[in-house]
């Protein structure tokens, strides 16, 4: 898939995506099915609209890359989104974007998808225009509840990972490198590879969790480390089950399978110990390792 940034784009009939696509869920890829072509937003258009309310992410760009690149589309169009792109209208977003820069032939979008200054473009102004076809996909629902980037987010940040997989159509991710900690895991028995994760990425809540690392089986520990009392900020740490390997400086990639339990203050090591392998057991049985 090649990646490339608006003003370098040139015009080819396209079937264009368009979408801010954060965590490249069920409905996103509703959306973007039988598009040659996706249009997508760096940064997110809140942070430059509305700092204060912008969210905090599913995915890196780098991460919506490789999944929009899954689908089999074959080109991303990245539009840098500033304060200049912000205050164009929609008539001028569908004639010199869409239609002058992307030659779109067909344009597909979610229901509730808006575009132009203060949000005035609807998905019923793309259908009015005659030179591309509009696709218009309804919101997808799971389980009976609304599948969207807000509730994910929701739905990681209180633990609940398999229901968010589920949305997703793929495991909640987290990527980062893995960085020296106190070496407390080792002395314990349980060495562990930890993450510090990126504040603008949302994290699952508090807890330990059974996930597969760069795709071996692991329990994973987001938190605090009550026990110890270290008031050091949130850490992840990945114990891959039954391996012991030096990743300091390696990317480690950590997806979230089942959440086992939350976070809690253990009287001592000792019952910290017994509990951790009662959550390594019940990984291997969880992950099949």
């Amino acid at each position: 898939m090649r990646v490339t940034v608006l003003p370098d784009v040139q015009p080819r009939p396209r079937r264009v995506a368009v979408g801010e696509f954060d965590g490249v869920h069920l409905g996103h890829r509703k959306v973007i099915e039988g598009s040659d072509t996706v249009l997508t937003f760096e940064p997110h258009p809140l942070r430059v609209v509305r700092p204060e309310a912008a969210p905090r992410l599913l995915t890196s760009f780098e991460v919506k890359c490789e999944l929009i690149s899954e689908l089999g589309v074959e080109e991303l169009v990245v539009i840098p989104f500033d304060e200049r792109f912000a205050a164009q209208g929609p008539r001028e977003f569908i004639d010199e974007v869409l239609v002058g820069r992307l030659g779109a032939t067909r344009v597909s979008v979610g229901e509730n998808f808006r575009f132009g200054h203060r949000a005035a473009g609807d998905p019923g102004a793309l259908a009015a225009d005659p030179r591309f076809e509009t696709r218009v996909v309804p919101l997808v629902e799971l389980e009976g509840e609304i599948v969207s980037s807000s509730h994910i987010r929701a739905l990681v940040q209180a633990g609940e990972v398999a229901l968010a997989a589920r949305m997703l159509g793929a495991p909640f991710q987290l990527r980062g490198e893995v960085v020296p900690g106190e070496r407390r895991g080792r002395t314990l028995g349980f060495p562990t590879a930890n993450l510090v994760p990126d504040e603008a990425l949302v994290i699952p809540g508090h807890g330990v969790y059974v996930a597969r690392a760069n795709d071996m089986c692991a329990a994973v520990s987001v938190g605090v480390r009550p026990t110890f009392g270290t008031g050091r900020a949130v850490l992840v740490e990945a114990y891959l089950v039954d391996r012991e390997l030096d990743l300091y400086g390696q990317t480690l990639r950590v997806e979230f399978l089942e959440r086992l339990r939350g976070e809690r203050r253990f009287e001592s090591a000792q019952a910290l110990v017994e509990q951790m392998r009662t959550d390594v057991a019940r990984t291997r049985e969880l992950c099949g390792c």
